[in-house]
């Protein structure tokens, strides 16, 4: 909202409004604030300062600087979850965006039954993904293995596109209503206006359609990335990290570093650090890129 049309709204407000909306409005935004910082910002500086220390029992720590996040540096195994993570997320946000955009674009065009195909679509997220897990490791554990083998790359192998799928199953069906909505706001103008001009359907799809649903690619795009990099409990219900820690996303190793010992606990809260950091950098990189394309009204 403009500051032109929100200082009128506010100027049309009568005195005891306005003494009320003082009055009242801490009241709300108070306990919004310290719920949030109780619950997320508090721990989140904890977990910096902690990061600094080595932790000799749970009440004795001895102040070590950066030592930690050396230690969590030389770690091949957050090394290896970390590239095994960001190839995860490359492939799960490509193939979740492609096929919800392509399932929405065709709901949209009005074919038969695209009512029943949205439920059809949608229904993964009422059954739940951890469901899919299981049933992805029982023909894992007693069809794969069993007949093609057990061997570690093939594990590896088929406990990567498990996870894939079952992320796939999860987020689809969101990004898909998400997609709808943007299909639904293009400008029919703009649309026959390229009909009238020539334009084929290739072409009006990637010069009108596209560039007008930007806003909803950036939200799926960051939903999906951000979900796909901080996955933990899908990664630990159905592989565990298993074979030999060759699918352990980043989240579930530093779960593991952190639970292991307690003189690891330093360097699970150093990993943390680097985690979030990393999150954050690839969010706002990821936010810049697609915004920049979107169209400006």
């Amino acid at each position: 909202m403009s500051t032109k049309k929100r200082w009128t709204r506010e100027t049309n407000l009568t005195p005891s409004q306005r003494r009320s909306m003082r009055v009242f409005a801490p009241l709300f935004l108070l306990p919004t604030v310290a719920a949030f910082s109780i619950g997320f910002v508090w721990p989140f500086l904890q977990g910096i300062y902690l990061s600094f220390f080595r932790f000799k029992t749970l009440k004795f720590t001895t102040f070590v600087g950066f030592d930690n996040y050396a230690k969590a540096f030389a770690d091949e195994t957050f090394l290896r979850s970390f590239l095994f993570t960001v190839a995860f997320t490359v492939v799960s946000v490509v193939i979740i965006n492609l096929v919800a955009f392509f399932i929405a674009f065709a709901l949209t065009k009005g074919i038969r039954g695209s009512t029943v195909f949205r439920t059809v679509f949608f229904m993964p997220n009422l059954i739940g993904g951890i469901v899919l897990g299981y049933i992805w490791k029982m023909i894992l554990d007693g069809v794969i293995v069993r007949y093609l083998g057990s061997t570690l790359a093939l594990n590896a192998t088929y406990g990567f596109w498990g996870l894939v799928i079952l992320l796939c199953w999860q987020q689809i069906g969101y990004m898909m209503i998400i997609y709808i909505a943007g299909l639904q706001n293009v400008p029919t103008e703009y649309l026959e206006a390229a009909k009238i001009d020539g334009a084929g359907s290739l072409q009006i799809l990637r010069h009108i359609t596209l560039p007008c649903i930007m806003p909803s690619v950036t939200i799926c795009t960051f939903l999906t990335l951000t979900n796909s990099f901080k996955l933990f409990d899908q990664n630990l219900a159905l592989t565990g990290g298993a074979p030999f820690r060759q699918t352990e996303m980043l989240a579930l190793n530093i779960y593991q570093s952190f639970y292991n010992s307690v003189s690891n606990m330093g360097v699970g809260q150093a990993k943390a650090v680097i985690f979030f950091i990393t999150v954050v950098v690839i969010a706002l990189a990821q936010l810049y890129f697609t915004r920049s394309r979107e169209v400006q009204e």
